[in-house]
């Protein structure tokens, strides 16, 4: 009997032995088959990336191109831009009698609306013999001065203009010296003592027939010192105080020459 157990023991542990090499084959193979997927799974999500890439580098080309045609036509619109504002600015310089030429953003020069003594208009003198006769030599220096700056001695005319004013400070001629003292000033780009005498003409003088040019010119020697803001404030006040004038249409000129030109730098 216990021979007969022991033999089925045998068997037993025979069989064992025998299924132990299939199954680990089948394990290996399970294996292999599992490590082939994943890797045909990288290769996939590999490929997938590279068309990613790929597709990401043609929207890159086109965005560069769009960016490239952008460029080029906003140089073209800044080009135009400094064209109308070159020719708009010369053109307000021919007006204004300025000798700068049309290629130079440049501030207006001496105006030539009224370039001779016989063009302005003298003031009326009222009073006593004395009081005119007194006028006449004061209208005698005043043309002095005048003649000096009719030929573009700006120096000579500045300095014959600061004598009037210190020997007639109240006198008939005074804001018209004054006026063209600023000038005088402005014409050899010394915008700084102009613009301190077209203050002084437009305070002293709020009404006098040199008040709207004078505030004018004061903007524009706020201008020429670099200060555009103030400038175009001033400016601004030209159209308020003086609606209608020649100066309050030429300010309005050159508040859209400045703004233009502020707009292409």
């Amino acid at each position: 009997m216990r021979t007969g157990i022991k033999a089925m023991m045998l068997v037993v542990a025979a069989a064992l032995v025998a299924a132990a090499p299939a199954h680990a084959q089948r394990q290996s193979l399970a294996d292999r088959v599992g490590a082939l997927e994943q890797q045909v799974q990288n290769s996939q999500a590999n490929t997938d990336m590279l068309n990613q890439l790929q597709q990401l580098r043609g929207e890159m080309q086109a965005l560069q191109g769009t960016i490239e045609q952008l460029q080029h036509e906003n140089e073209q619109l800044k080009q135009r831009n400094r064209d109308q504002y070159l020719d708009l600015d010369g053109r307000l310089n021919r007006l204004e009698g300025g000798a700068e030429p049309a290629g130079t953003p440049a501030l207006p020069a001496l105006p030539a609306a009224k370039p001779a003594a016989a063009a302005e208009k003298p003031p009326t003198v009222r009073g006593d013999a004395g009081a005119v006769a007194a006028a006449g030599d004061e209208r005698a220096t005043y043309n002095v001065a005048f003649d000096a700056l009719k030929a573009g001695k700006y120096d000579e005319s500045a300095r014959l203009f600061q004598g009037f004013l210190e020997q007639y400070p109240d006198g008939v001629y005074t804001p018209n010296a004054l006026y063209w003292l600023g000038e005088s000033y402005y014409a050899t780009r010394n915008f700084q003592l102009a613009e301190a005498q077209f203050r002084d003409l437009v305070a002293r003088y709020p009404t006098h027939d040199k008040a709207a040019g004078g505030l004018l010119k004061l903007g524009l020697s706020q201008f020429g010192q670099g200060d555009a803001s103030r400038a175009e404030q001033t400016l601004e006040q030209v159209a308020t105080r003086f609606p209608g004038s020649d100066a309050a249409r030429t300010a309005q000129d050159r508040l859209q020459s400045i703004r233009l030109g502020q707009q292409i730098r």
